[in-house]
């Protein structure tokens, strides 16, 4: 699982076996729909979680999902993330 942090200051969480792959294709704009229109991009990669199986980071990342803003803020810094600036 995966948070990134879109220059429009959205969260988008995503789950891959290969987060720099995934990334790269986001970045590309040929990643998820969400994340195609030019005003989301640059991107920026916040977080990445690995999961011993794909059951489990699909539960992880609608988890996250269903966070308001603040509750994935507060989230992500549990986690050590601190800058939620896009630039």
């Amino acid at each position: 699982m995966y948070v990134l942090l879109t220059a429009d200051n959205t969260f988008y969480a995503g789950f891959t076996d290969d987060v720099g792959r995934r990334f790269a294709t986001h970045q590309a704009g040929k990643g998820a729909k969400y994340t195609r229109p030019k005003r989301r991009r640059p991107l920026k990669l916040l977080y990445a979680q690995a999961f011993t199986d794909k059951s489990t980071a699909l539960k992880a990342e609608a988890a996250f999902k269903k966070l308001t803003r603040s509750q994935k803020e507060d989230y992500l810094r549990m986690q050590g993330v601190q800058d939620f600036t896009s630039r």
